[in-house]
């Protein structure tokens, strides 16, 4: 999954999404360096990310983008996910979709001493183009892709893939649709768990 599934999946706690926001830059037990509520978010993150790997469901969706995308097919998927989780947002939150995000970018701001060198970095960026709600279009998902293609110098052609996410719209909305019900009680209770 991808940031905005990240977040939303931390239920109501600003640091716990936080932790699953930036967990993807925080390496093996330097974890354990961050407050514990920071540390819950990377260890969900850390189980988000297994469950989704594994899933029969996500690779169902993958294979859709093997052949041309080969191991970038996962985090276009990751994309594509959050794409439908943003256009579909009044399905999973009582909250308008700008309100919640709004509500990020200040908790992101108002937390600057526990974030990451890479997060900080990143932030400006993400505010300016408003990252996350730009998931809601296909024109956003292809910006979002477009920028993540330049960081891999072009290689991964994903600057593309909006191609197939518009020629199988619906089956992988079907599958996100399925597979995002399961995910949710998985993260659910592992957010009880510890």
């Amino acid at each position: 999954m991808n940031f905005l599934a990240h977040i939303y999946l931390s239920g109501d706690n600003d640091l716990i999404k936080i932790g699953n926001f930036m967990a993807d830059g925080i390496r093996g037990k330097n974890y354990l360096n961050y407050p514990p509520d920071v540390q819950k978010g990377i260890v969900l993150h850390r189980a988000i990310d297994t469950f989704t790997d594994a899933h029969p469901i996500f690779r169902q969706s993958t294979k859709k983008l093997h052949a041309r995308y080969h191991h970038y097919a996962g985090v276009i998927i990751d994309v594509f996910y959050d794409h439908f989780l943003a256009k579909n947002w009044v399905n999973y939150s009582n909250e308008n979709l700008e309100n919640y995000v709004t509500d990020f970018y200040q908790s992101l701001s108002d937390n600057i001493p526990i974030l990451t060198e890479k997060t900080i970095g990143m932030m400006p960026y993400m505010f300016e183009e408003n990252w996350l709600l730009i998931y809601q279009t296909v024109e956003g998902i292809e910006h979002i892709l477009t920028q993540m293609d330049k960081r891999t110098m072009n290689q991964s052609k994903m600057r593309f893939a909006t191609e197939e996410l518009t020629e199988f719209y619906t089956e992988f909305e079907q599958e996100f649709t399925v597979f995002f019900e399961e995910l949710r009680a998985h993260a659910q209770q592992k957010l009880i768990e510890k």
